[in-house]
């Protein structure tokens, strides 16, 4: 996999409500379906970062409990999703990253929210069938870059 050097995700999209570090090996695809919906495709690893946004009206336990049914819909495929929380207060980011280890189709999801005003949920796909064994180096490289995007996320 290629060395990873980071950008400002802020620089290319500065009307977007968030910003993180982005990985230059990435290629943003902003999507049309939703507002401020983003993939990062990797193509020397085939795979793709799925982003959503949603902009919280009230609705945190719903958007909550939707991206959580979204992880635990692998639970049958996965041997085990450990769990590890996210909190910076002082950017008011609080999230949660899901390791879903086994033959997943996502191997790395997470979710990051202020709790009043914005909900991000991003998961990791590779584009072809789930090998865990094979795809390990590349899930390993991947779920660096969600933990450098998790660590440096920012609401503006």
């Amino acid at each position: 996999m290629p060395d990873t050097a980071y950008t400002d995700f802020d620089l290319q999209y500065p009307t977007y409500p968030y910003t993180f570090a982005l990985s230059r090996n990435a290629i943003v695809q902003p999507r049309t379906d939703e507002p401020y919906w983003i993939n990062l495709y990797y193509p020397a690893a085939n795979a793709t970062i799925h982003c959503s946004y949603k902009r919280v009206q009230g609705n945190l336990r719903e958007l909550t409990n939707d991206a959580l049914e979204f992880v635990y819909r692998n639970a049958s495929f996965a041997s085990s999703i450990p769990e590890q929380d996210y909190m910076h207060p002082e950017a008011r980011v609080y999230g949660v990253l899901f390791d879903l280890e086994g033959n997943t189709a996502s191997s790395c999801q997470f979710f990051v929210t202020d709790s009043v005003h914005h909900f991000f949920r991003a998961s990791v796909y590779c584009n072809c069938a789930p090998n865990a064994d094979s795809l390990a180096p590349v899930y390993e490289y991947l779920r660096k870059d969600v933990i450098r995007m998790v660590e440096s996320f920012e609401w503006k």
